[in-house]
């Protein structure tokens, strides 16, 4: 049974988990019954970002050369671990998103060749405040999603439900891991960092848009302007939250440790989660009966 801390963000595993894609139909890629547009937002907005976990990957690999402290050294190569194989499982789910929407595969190879290309020219101080940037919203978004589980994916496609429990609660687990690595090696260019934090939401909003309105297109929703409008506003909703939550990172004291989502509104789920997986639960499939588990509704 592997010891689980009370902060998530403390020495934490690696999990080389595989999800069963060939379980994922093509009727159950708008995967929440709770929430059709929240599983659509999040399908949008995972289309790129294994493309940038790989080019977080890269970064922090050049980074741990210049890095002597032992402790960061180790998030730095528990990240590496943990994105790899977020990275290895949703270039599968992508494969089943571009068989329903035609134009997801372009978005993936484009996704691919631009973060390549960027790995291939960037700077280590670009590379690295940019993935800085980029995390602090993949870590929001998951503490984000994790807190509104029943309204927005309660009952859902087991698998995808699970694969997508297990990236949140990881991207919280190593949201800090980016951050202390540019503070250790070019903290005292605070300016940078923030500007970096805003070029990453840009990214992140450009690239997330782009693929939910065509989704949202072959689904048909955009037919019927008051479904339209339904739809399309929990988008700029999403957009909204992930903003209001990121403001207290542009403060040159924060750290996302402290961040106040994490420090006083401890997720019930991703701790359940984490105790759970750690004492050897299976994780790859979660349905109504296996969440009761994990959360000790029931006994496993």
């Amino acid at each position: 049974m592997r010891t689980i801390t009370d902060h998530p963000m403390d020495d934490f595993p690696v999990r080389p988990l595989q999800f069963a894609m060939d379980k994922v139909g093509d009727h159950n890629l708008v995967w929440s019954r709770t929430k059709p547009e929240f599983s659509v937002f999040l399908n949008a907005l995972g289309l790129h970002v294994p493309y940038f976990e790989r080019y977080l990957i890269r970064a922090l690999r050049r980074a741990k050369e210049q890095v002597t402290d032992a402790n960061l050294r180790r998030d730095i190569s528990a990240i590496i671990g943990q994105e790899a194989h977020h990275a290895k499982n949703f270039v599968l789910f992508n494969h089943a998103l571009a068989n329903k929407y035609p134009k997801c595969g372009q978005f993936a190879r484009e996704a691919d060749e631009y973060f390549v290309a960027r790995s291939a020219c960037d700077s280590l101080k670009v590379q690295v405040a940019f993935t800085a940037g980029y995390e602090t919203f993949t870590f929001l978004a998951g503490m984000i999603i994790l807190q509104n589980y029943d309204k927005w994916f309660a009952d859902s496609d087991p698998v995808i439900k699970a694969m997508w429990v297990w990236h949140q609660v990881e991207e919280v687990e190593h949201g800090a891991v980016a951050f202390d690595v540019y503070k250790a090696l070019y903290g005292e260019h605070e300016w940078y960092r923030k500007w970096m934090v805003l070029r990453a939401l840009m990214h992140i909003a450009g690239e997330t848009i782009k693929a939910y309105v065509h989704m949202t297109r072959v689904e048909g929703w955009l037919r019927n302007p008051f479904k339209a409008i339904s739809k399309m506003g929990f988008l700029g909703e999403m957009i909204v939250r992930l903003l209001v939550a990121a403001a207290p990172v542009m403060r040159r004291d924060y750290h996302p440790r402290t961040h106040p989502i994490v420090t006083t509104q401890q997720n019930a789920i991703q701790m359940a989660w984490r105790r759970f997986e750690g004492a050897g639960g299976d994780v790859l499939e979660i349905d109504h009966q296996k969440m009761a588990k994990i959360m000790g509704i029931e006994s496993a």
